[in-house]
């Protein structure tokens, strides 16, 4: 039962299933794990898995009967995309998430780690976000369909514990950044969208860059690799029912932000700010508290990152998602 569960460092040798593998957070974490000398780790393309195929992924279970999993598989996107299309949204993450979940129950797996993402908290929640405004408001319209989908798989992960008394764990990161992000003009965040913009503006020698907005709103923004940290610390460490919420507990306005971004790709003209656009939610801060108090701490800072990021950037822009 997991009340008696003490969390461990995980054995090496068993076999670890890294759902979404080849995804910004999956691909860290498949990083992570070979590095720290995991022996049996399992990845499938969706070419190769459709976890939206119950049949194919209760099969897949089956056969390679992996003790410990992350869930990193989703269907994600912005805003534009969030907005447009959240039947797919919502439709394809539920059924993502119940396929993977309902199978790791079914056969034997013990740890597991839920992915969520920090939009499951009220558009209008106090700041810092603490985990338990959970459910105390309403969602940000615009992509409440993939929030509520996240939801389900906190309180499955929930259920999970309560009634089969397994050792699962929710985590729910803030806005992450890194090798592997989307940069495609209308399906990328706001950081891989910047490096994108004003590295092209450098490329074209153009003479300003204008950015939607008025650059006020207050960001957080964690290095995909920390994620990737927070994640095997947490699966080592912690045991609750309660999502743990990762980030540096550090915001930056966009204006701050561009302005890295600009000095990072050595773009030298004007910025500019388009106040007739929307500036979104004003601020979005996590609390994380609890998972410092566990013994955590980011170790990349914003503008090495973003350093790196860049430079990852350039080297693939080729073969990357534009």
């Amino acid at each position: 039962m997991s009340d008696a569960f003490v969390p461990r460092p995980l054995d090496r040798t068993e076999p670890f299933y890294v759902a979404g593998h080849r995804g910004l957070v999956g691909g860290a974490i498949w990083r992570l794990l070979e590095t720290e000398g995991f022996e049996r780790l399992i990845g499938r393309s969706s070419s190769e898995l459709d976890l939206r195929d119950r049949d194919a992924v209760f099969a897949f279970f089956a056969e390679q009967r992996p003790v410990n999993v992350v869930l990193a598989a989703a269907k994600v996107g912005g805003i534009l995309a969030n907005n447009t299309y959240p039947v797919d949204f919502l439709s394809e993450n539920l059924r993502i998430q119940v396929n993977v979940l309902d199978a790791a129950r079914e056969f034997g797996t013990q740890r597991l780690l839920f992915l969520g993402s920090s939009c499951i908290y009220p558009k209008l929640a106090p700041q810092p976000i603490k985990e338990e405004y959970l459910l105390t408001g309403h969602l940000e319209p615009t992509n409440d369909a993939y929030a509520i989908a996240k939801i389900a798989g906190i309180l499955h992960v929930q259920a999970v514990r309560r009634q089969y008394g397994l050792p699962w764990i929710s985590a729910m990161p803030t806005n992450l950044y890194g090798p592997g992000d989307n940069f495609s003009p209308k399906g990328s965040h706001v950081l891989p969208a910047l490096i994108r913009r004003f590295d092209e503006a450098r490329r074209d020698g153009s003479k300003s860059v204008t950015n939607w907005g008025t650059g006020s709103p207050l960001r957080e923004f964690l290095h995909v690799d920390d994620m990737a940290a927070a994640c095997l610390h947490l699966m080592e460490n912690y045991d609750g029912p309660d999502q743990v919420n990762v980030g540096t507990g550090e915001d930056h306005t966009i204006k701050e932000i561009s302005q890295i971004v600009a000095e990072e790709v050595g773009y030298t003209g004007t910025i500019e700010w388009d106040t007739t656009k929307p500036d979104g939610t004003p601020r979005k801060l996590l609390d994380v508290s609890k998972l410092r108090s566990s013994g955590w701490e980011p170790k990349i800072d914003l503008r090495s990152g973003i350093a790196s990021t860049i430079a990852w950037y350039r080297e693939n822009v080729e073969s990357i998602r534009t």
